[in-house]
């Protein structure tokens, strides 16, 4: 015979549960509603913005907005020939439809990053249509007395090429390569190779960044690391004095003290070790060196954070043991300070292949990085497909370093 009893004191132990399932959800409904504030911050700053780059670096609305019935008219085009008299017709139509001169303006510049002097002969075409008080009759010959170089298959083709909403032209364009007229994947020719070395000088320019800071912020992290708290404590605080000072008076700074007459190169001439002002401005040792300088307390705080928490006991056994103090520090000091090592570099890293104001205050021309680029076609050739490629160029490159830095620390761990 079962009989049904609860001790005394203690509920039904379904209800109970049920109390604390609430319970717990009120608990991870309060947690959620803490944090969505900065959810929403993180969506509308950082990922709505990703997502817009990457859709422009792919989008290509100008000619098919422009030149609906063109596009239309050259689908079944074979462009090694003159198109069709329907192609000029719908030409003048939309020429003659487009509704203000912005948008003429827009595909003028689009066409003229592909074919040059697309953008005179497609804003004087323009011009000359919307002047007329009807359609011609003759639309070919309309066309052609207006400007000869509609005979010209190049400027055709560069319509039919980009005559979808989509391309990859822009991405392809980053990476040196290109469409030819039958829409194959080729190498741009050689003089027009750029994006490549720019993006390996940009490479070369972080490594050399990165590299300084890990030499001169490894010494100074590991002194710190075996400070009392309190002097600790102080010194840390002149370390992170450059995080409380903009990046343009510092650079501003740097330029006072690196040009020829500044307070470096007198300072070398008084102690007699050169006699005449080093070059150390304009070039890529005064990038350098700023870089070094900004970038150095991104390097020494994640070595800081991980020597604080090695054992000296482990370093004085080593000596104790029969290790040279010197090959003591290097097998078993080192060795666990490799993880923030690993985390500086790359965060120095990647903060170096971003950076735009410094090598263009204080570098040349041949010490500019790809982000000088970007805001280049944004600026000046206010071509926010190019602009938006090489963005995401450096979005790639730096998700491949983090996936490359990702799984070093696992090899590291499964082999620990």
């Amino acid at each position: 015979m079962n009989t049904a009893f609860t001790l005394p004191g203690i509920a039904d132990p379904r209800a109970l549960q049920r109390s604390l399932a609430r319970a717990e959800r009120r608990r991870k409904l309060r947690a959620f509603a803490l944090t969505l504030p900065l959810l929403v911050f993180l969506l509308a700053t950082f990922l709505v913005p990703i997502a817009a780059l990457l859709k422009r670096a792919v989008e290509n609305p100008e000619v098919a907005n422009a030149l609906p019935r063109t596009v239309v008219a050259l689908d079944d085009w074979g462009r090694q020939d003159l198109p069709p008299p329907q192609a000029f017709a719908a030409m003048v139509q939309d020429l003659r439809n487009l509704p203000a001169t912005a948008d003429a303006g827009s595909l003028a510049r689009r066409l003229n990053s592909e074919v040059s002097g697309a953008r005179s002969l497609v804003m004087g075409s323009y011009r000359a249509l919307r002047d007329m008080d009807a359609a011609p009759a003759d639309a070919q010959r309309a066309l052609i007395e207006i400007d000869e170089r509609w005979t010209e298959l190049k400027y055709w083709q560069a319509i039919a090429k980009n005559g979808s909403r989509w391309t990859g032209d822009y991405l392809l364009a980053s990476i040196d390569l290109k469409r030819d007229v039958a829409g194959e994947i080729e190498r741009m020719p050689e003089d027009q190779r750029v994006f490549g070395r720019i993006l390996l000088r940009t490479f070369e320019i972080s490594a050399v960044v990165t590299l300084w800071c890990l030499l001169l912020g490894y010494p100074l992290a590991y002194w710190l690391s075996t400070l009392p708290a309190r002097k600790a404590n102080v010194l840390m605080i002149l370390v992170l004095v450059p995080f409380w000072t903009s990046i343009l008076v510092r650079v501003a700074a740097w330029i006072v003290l690196l040009q020829s007459a500044g307070l470096v190169n007198r300072a070398l001439e008084a102690i007699g070790l050169i006699e005449q002002p080093l070059a150390l401005l304009f070039n890529r040792t005064g990038v350098v060196i700023a870089m070094v300088h900004i970038l150095l307390p991104f390097m020494i705080l994640p070595l800081y954070s991980v020597m604080k928490s090695v054992p000296p006991t482990y370093l004085r056994a080593a000596v104790s043991l029969g290790s040279p103090p010197l090959a003591a520090f290097f097998r078993v000091y080192v060795p666990q300070t490799y993880p923030g090592i690993g985390a500086g570099a790359l965060l120095v890293f990647i903060l170096s292949i971003g950076y735009y104001v410094t090598p263009a205050l204080l570098g040349g021309a041949d010490d500019q990085m790809l982000s000088y680029y970007v805001a280049q076609y944004t600026n000046v050739n206010v071509n926010w497909g190019m602009a938006s490629a090489l963005g995401a160029l450096l979005l790639a490159a730096t998700l491949v370093l983090y996936a490359v830095y990702r799984r070093v620390v696992k090899s590291e761990l499964s082999l620990g």
